[in-house]
């Protein structure tokens, strides 16, 4: 087989299946301790001009999706919401198996790296984990909001200098994602350049 027989091409095929699914399609199991080692290698692989690493991972399971509830209910008391607002996302904070804090730790004065560079660094190490992570049979789904910028979250979870982006939901998919739904196609996002 040629190395670019697209048609033959498994692991094309794989990244191509791969769809965000939410968390009230997750179920357990999460993935263990060495399935996420295994994603976090696969992030490591990410374009990383000069090696910088301008990202860490958090995870956060079993007992301690608890105190991740807390944190939630807090930050959407805070933001307003009423009681049954902020027992929703205290819900949502302990429905994944397993949940993992991406955090970005930028250089903004590195000598040869900008702080662009180093950003798609973050994305594409929270792309491999999510495309690893589906590798493995598993599915998941980054989420944000205002909450990453509640100073209690922020806290928890960044050291000094690093900007929390949010987390990613990890479970087992409970059913298959609808594909192709509203998405756009290679022709949207890739053109010619004449120069």
């Amino acid at each position: 087989m040629s190395g670019h027989d697209l048609t033959q091409n498994s692991v094309l095929a794989l990244l191509l299946a791969r769809q965000s699914v939410g968390i009230k399609h997750l179920t357990e199991p999460g993935p263990d301790a060495t399935q996420l080692r295994a994603m976090a290698d696969a992030a490591l692989r990410a374009p990383d001009h000069a090696g910088l690493v301008p990202f860490r991972f958090v995870v956060v399971q079993g007992a301690a999706r608890e105190r991740l509830a807390l944190l939630f209910a807090q930050a959407a008391r805070d933001a307003g919401k009423d009681d049954a607002g902020a027992a929703l996302d205290a819900e949502r904070a302990q429905r994944a198996p397993v949940t993992v804090a991406v955090l970005a730790r930028l250089d903004a004065g590195h000598p040869q790296v900008p702080v662009h560079e180093q950003w798609a660094c973050v994305g594409g190490a929270l792309t491999n984990l999510l495309n690893a992570a589906h590798a493995m049979g598993f599915a998941g789904k980054m989420l944000s909001g205002a909450k990453v910028r509640h100073p209690a979250v922020q806290q928890a979870f960044c050291r000094p200098g690093e900007t929390l982006l949010g987390w990613v939901a990890l479970g087992t998919p409970a059913k298959s994602p609808q594909r192709g739904h509203d998405k756009p196609r290679a022709a949207d996002v890739l053109s010619d350049w004449g120069g």
